[in-house]
């Protein structure tokens, strides 16, 4: 709760300020004119040959007049400042509105300021783009959310569902089979949520990493895949350093692998990981054959237990649909970039840049 004493407001003070500067101003053009108007006026009883006014004369004339004008422009300052600070300030009432809703929970609102570029139109538009970041964040989230509670429930409702039956049925040997292997995806699931919140938040140590050494631990772990496939899986390129986490950074490169021999030809395909050091980049490129893929797929496809064209595959190495998504956010924790792109004949083509370390 916020202690503060309420205060005057920016636009009383912008007011005083223009008035009193006014003010201020006025009385230095009227102290001028009557220091130089006294230079040329004689202080005797007849004047400027006889016939002109005085210095006590003038002095009884010119007082109040100026007592008047000061009274005027006083007024003028006032009226005249507090109408021009408001109208400055328009932009910033109109900013400060939507930041009430936007804390209220409305994110949809734009202020979106007309007019030319200045200070309060820049601040309009950090705020429009912080609002659209911030909608869209909270909105994948919110998926996020409700996927993750929709896949979690499906295994867990599965796994009662096969107990009550283990607990009537004797022969319960392929129950328990089955039991068994919806828990591990249950634990895959979980262990690849907790993986992608620990890549989400930074929170892990950096240290020297060659990407090419990482690539072909991750195709010498998947290699009785590939060749339970029929797919020929090659590692290209020569040393290819970053900083890191190397425990992050194998899981990336085995997702990438993994996705490849999975979503490819049923018979006679082919993935190639390939590494090379370009510029201040290290480059990891994972590209694999397989069925063309719509262009307007391909963005969706690190979104949350997205898998390929299809959301649910029934196969033992369906996986829990968070592959590119823990992809994309180990890049993200690394400060990289990931680029997805179909290729013509079909197939993906992954590219992967990291900052490089000498």
């Amino acid at each position: 709760m916020d202690r503060r004493r309420p205060g005057l407001s920016v636009r009383l003070k912008l007011t005083l300020t223009y008035a009193g500067f006014l003010a201020v101003a006025g009385a230095l053009l009227l102290a001028v004119v009557w220091g130089y108007l006294l230079r040329y006026v004689p202080d005797n009883s007849q004047g400027l040959l006889g016939v002109s006014p005085n210095r006590w004369l003038l002095v009884r004339t010119f007082f109040p007049a100026a007592a008047v004008a000061m009274g005027f422009l006083l007024v003028f300052g006032l009226v005249g400042g507090w109408l021009l600070a408001g109208r400055m300030l328009a932009p910033l009432t109109r900013i400060t509105d939507a930041a009430r809703l936007a804390g209220s929970g409305s994110l949809s609102h734009r202020i979106r300021m007309e007019g030319r570029q200045d200070e309060f139109r820049d601040l309009s538009d950090a705020f429009d783009s912080m609002l659209e970041q911030l909608e869209s964040h909270v909105a994948e989230q919110r998926r996020f959310a409700a996927n993750a509670s929709h896949e979690l429930r499906t295994p867990l409702a599965i796994s009662r569902a096969l107990l009550d039956v283990a607990r009537k049925d004797p022969t319960r040997g392929e129950l328990v089979e089955r039991l068994h292997t919806v828990n591990r995806r249950a634990i895959d699931l979980t262990e690849a949520l907790l993986l992608l919140s620990r890549s989400d938040r930074g929170t892990f140590t950096r240290d020297g990493v060659d990407l090419s050494l990482v690539a072909e631990e991750a195709a010498e772990t998947l290699l009785p895949l590939a060749e339970q496939r029929g797919i020929t899986l090659a590692v290209t390129g020569g040393t290819t350093r970053t900083s890191g986490s190397a425990e992050l950074l194998l899981r990336m490169v085995t997702n990438l692998v993994q996705n490849a021999l999975v979503h490819n030809l049923p018979a006679g395909g082919t993935v190639t990981v390939h590494t090379e050091a370009r510029g201040d980049a290290s480059v990891l490129r994972v590209e694999n054959t397989g069925h063309p893929l719509p262009p307007d797929l391909v963005p969706t496809l690190t979104e949350p237990f997205q898998r390929g064209t299809e959301r649910v595959r029934t196969d033992e190495h369906a996986g829990v649909g968070l592959g590119l998504a823990i992809v994309h956010s180990v890049v993200r924790a690394h400060d990289g970039t990931l680029d997805l792109a179909p290729r013509p004949t079909g197939g993906l083509l992954v590219t992967v840049r990291l900052p490089a370390t000498p």
